[in-house]
């Protein structure tokens, strides 16, 4: 079963501010498709390192939307990848296609 994203984090940083919600999500809705774009290209090429690099700053949008195990996947899919590993792709992979469908909803 895949944990479902959230907004509570975000909710509970702002502290209730709307308006700075709103800007950490539409932060994240601008950045994360650029970001998952230029994951794709480098593993297709096999650049891991920049792949692993690419992962690293998509750890923080995991995190913030509150995914627990998947923040844990990317963490483990990340140091795999320093080493030229690729085990974990689908998992990492799975991560983003839920992330992107919760992205589409808000």
């Amino acid at each position: 079963m895949l944990e479902q994203p959230s907004l509570s984090y975000i909710k509970e940083l702002s502290g209730g501010d709307t308006e700075f919600e709103l800007k950490i999500i539409t932060v994240i809705k601008k950045e994360f498709p650029l970001e998952k774009a230029i994951y794709f290209k480098n593993l297709k090429e096999k650049k891991y390192k920049e792949v692993a690099e690419i992962v690293h700053k998509l750890k923080h949008k995991i995190s913030i939307l509150d995914l627990e195990k998947s923040y844990e996947v990317a963490i483990e899919y990340e140091n795999n990848l320093n080493s030229c590993n690729t085990i974990l792709k689908e998992e990492f992979e799975s991560v983003l296609l839920n992330m992107t469908n919760f992205l589409n909803t808000i």
